[in-house]
């Protein structure tokens, strides 16, 4: 198993968005290295969902992979924002993988708390710059970050 952090903003599509729905493809995905990270991801593979771009961000909730990766089909209807014209049925240049809701975070669990735990310190999340949506987490860090977000 393999553990994840994915990132969305709650005004696209948050936590509560996911429990409501009960499943998801996450869709929408434009960076090579974050679709290349969701092809290497497994059923069963837990992910935390991390709410981006809003104040404070932070880990909503935990998720885990339902399916694996397929086309992603917004890449195909011109109508979307993440519309690639590219992108043919016989060779989709985006995938995705689904998930579903496992558990909802206590309280929100901010990106300040997180910056304040010397065992998270490599995290991929908090280093500076980085922007990617779908990023790897090894089992220490993700079991720290369960147990502060009441996760298990």
């Amino acid at each position: 198993m393999k553990y994840w952090i994915m990132k969305s903003e709650p005004s696209a599509y948050a936590f509560d968005d996911l429990v409501r729905d009960g499943r998801s493809l996450w869709t929408g995905v434009r960076n090579y290295q974050a679709r290349n990270l969701m092809d290497e991801m497994k059923v069963g593979d837990l992910v935390l969902f991390y709410h981006s771009s809003c104040d404070p961000p932070g880990i909503a909730g935990l998720a885990k992979v339902s399916a694996t990766a397929v086309a992603d089909p917004t890449q195909f209807d011109p109508k979307s924002d993440y519309f690639e014209k590219r992108a043919t049925k016989d060779v989709p240049v985006w995938r995705c993988v689904e998930v579903v809701p496992m558990k909802k975070a206590a309280t929100l669990l901010p990106l300040e708390t997180l910056r304040a735990e010397p065992a998270l310190a490599d995290m991929v999340l908090l280093q500076r710059g980085s922007r990617l949506s779908v990023q790897p987490v090894d089992k220490p860090a993700f079991d720290r970050i369960a147990k502060l977000a009441t996760l298990k």
